[in-house]
């Protein structure tokens, strides 16, 4: 069986994995969110600070999904 929970809080995960240990159920956790080393997380805020700044324009959609195509082939 899976149950999938969708938590809004850190507080709400924290009160569901107390939960399941305390009930001594077998449980699997997941993120949805990439882990990002610290050189990814500074080129992205470098990105959306030359964007915001006019430096740089938005990227075509198009382009994107040509070049991620490149990629994953």
């Amino acid at each position: 069986m899976t149950v999938v929970v969708n938590l809004r809080t850190p507080e709400e995960e924290n009160e569901l994995i107390a939960f399941l240990k305390k009930k001594r159920f077998d449980y699997q956790a997941t993120s949805d969110c990439p882990i990002l080393t610290t050189e990814q997380e500074k080129e992205i805020i470098r990105r959306d600070n030359a964007f915001i700044q006019g430096k740089t324009s938005a990227r075509n959609w198009n382009d994107i999904i040509r070049d991620l195509e490149n990629v994953y082939r």
